[in-house]
C-alpha cells in the first residue's frame, strides 16, 4: 500500500525513521508542503543519510537537499551572530523562546530545525532597555507592526529578534515571575541568556500555538513532540521525564488547560508514539468541551495541509488561553 502525506511525514520527521521504500509516496504533494512547514532540512537528512535513498525520485531529494543544506549555512550564521551580540551583556534576563531555544536541545543536529526568527521573552520593564542594547549591535527597530503579539520587532536586515513581555497576560504577573526564577542559563549565550524549564516550555509552545488558532508550521507539532518525549535522542536541559502533576497545576495555574488538551491531542493523533505519555497530561475538561475542541480544532489541524480558518475563530482563540 502507497505512503500517504501523513505517513510521509511521520516518516521523514522521525529521529529514527522505519527503512522501507517511499517510491510510491506523494512526493508532488509532499516536497513544496514540507518545505512550507519547516520539515525540509529533517527529511532530507533521513533521505539521504539514514534511508539512503528510500527510492525517492532524484528531483525531490535534490530539493529538500538544497533547503537543508542552506538550513544549516543561515542557522550557523544567526546564532553565532546573536552570540556574538549577547556575549556582552550582563545584569538582565532575557529568555529563548521556540527554535533558536530547541535547535540545539531537541535535534540532533542544529541544522534539522529551522531558526527563522528569534524569540526573546523579557520582563516588562527590560523592554527598551534590551531593545536600546541591541539596537547599539545594528538591530534597528522594523517600521511595521511586531507580528505575533511582540512587544518589539528588531533586525539587522538577516535576523529579526522578537522581544515578547507579559506572555501570560497582565493578570498573571506571578506566574511569569515564576518562569523566569526556573530559567536554565544558555550559558554559550553570556550570562543573561537562559531558556525555560521543561514544563514551562511545553505550556509556551502550546500557547502559541493556541494563539495562532493552529495555523503555524508543522515544525511546532514536532517540537512539543520532542519534549512530551523528553528529547531522549539528546542528554541536555530537556532530557527528562515529563512532570506531569507540575504541568497540569501549571496549566491550570495559566488558564491554559484548553490549549494544553489541544496542542497533546494533536501531537497523539500525528505520532502514535506519545499516546502513552499525552493520555495522563491531558487536563480533565468537561465532555462538551472536549468534543468542541476535537471536532473545531483537533481533527483539522491533524490532516497535511493548510488548516482553513474557522468561522469565529478568535472566539476560538480566546476560549484557548483563557483571556
Amino acid at each position: 500500500m502507497a505512503p500517504s502525506l501523513l505517513d510521509t511525514f511521520r516518516i521523514l520527521s522521525s529521529f529514527d525513521p522505519p527503512r522501507g521504500s517511499l517510491r510510491e509516496a506523494p512526493w508532488e504533494a509532499y516536497v513544496d508542503w514540507a518545505i512550507a512547514q519547516g520539515l525540509a532540512p529533517l527529511a532530507s537528512y533521513n533521505l539521504e543519510y539514514r534511508l539512503p535513498g528510500a527510492n525517492a525520485p532524484e528531483w525531490a531529494r535534490d530539493r529538500l537537499l538544497s533547503i537543508y543544506s542552506g538550513s544549516v549555512n543561515e542557522n550557523v550564521m544567526k546564532l553565532v551572530n546573536f552570540k556574538q551580540c549577547m556575549d556582552e551583556l550582563e545584569g538582565r534576563q532575557v529568555l529563548i523562546l521556540g527554535g533558536a531555544s530547541f535547535a540545539d536541545t531537541l535535534y540532533p543536529h542544529v541544522g534539522f530545525r529551522p531558526v527563522l526568527e528569534i524569540q526573546t521573552l523579557v520582563r516588562r520593564m527590560d523592554v527598551e532597555g534590551f531593545s536600546g542594547y541591541l539596537a547599539q549591535h545594528d538591530f534597528r527597530p522594523e517600521p511595521q507592526e511586531p507580528l505575533h503579539g511582540a512587544q518589539k520587532m528588531l533586525s539587522d536586515g538577516r535576523t529579526p529578534i522578537y522581544v515578547y513581555a507579559d506572555v501570560l497576560g497582565a493578570s498573571r504577573q506571578a506566574e511569569l515571575k515564576e518562569v523566569f526564577a526556573r530559567a536554565r542559563p544558555m550559558k554559550m549565550y553570556g550570562p543573561s541568556v537562559f531558556r525555560p524549564d521543561l514544563e514551562d516550555a511545553v505550556l509556551l509552545v502550546c500557547l502559541e500555538q493556541a494563539r495562532e488558532g493552529y495555523q503555524l508550521p508543522w515544525l511546532s507539532f514536532v517540537d512539543l513532540r520532542e519534549l512530551v518525549l523528553g528529547a531522549p535522542a539528546m542528554g541536555g536541559v530537556y532530557s527528562r521525564p515529563l512532570d506531569v502533576a507540575v504541568l497540569l497545576e501549571r496549566a491550570r495555574a495559566w488558564r491554559l488547560e484548553r490549549a494544553l488538551h489541544t496542542s497533546l491531542s494533536i501531537v497523539a493523533r500525528l505520532f502514535p508514539e506519545t499516546a502513552s505519555l499525552v493520555q495522563p497530561a491531558l487536563p480533565p475538561l468537561r465532555r462538551a468541551t472536549r468534543e468542541l475542541l476535537e471536532r473545531l480544532v483537533v481533527l483539522p489541524a491533524s490532516e497535511p495541509g493548510k488548516m482553513r480558518h474557522l468561522r469565529g475563530s478568535e472566539r476560538l482563540r480566546r476560549l484557548l488561553t483563557g483571556q
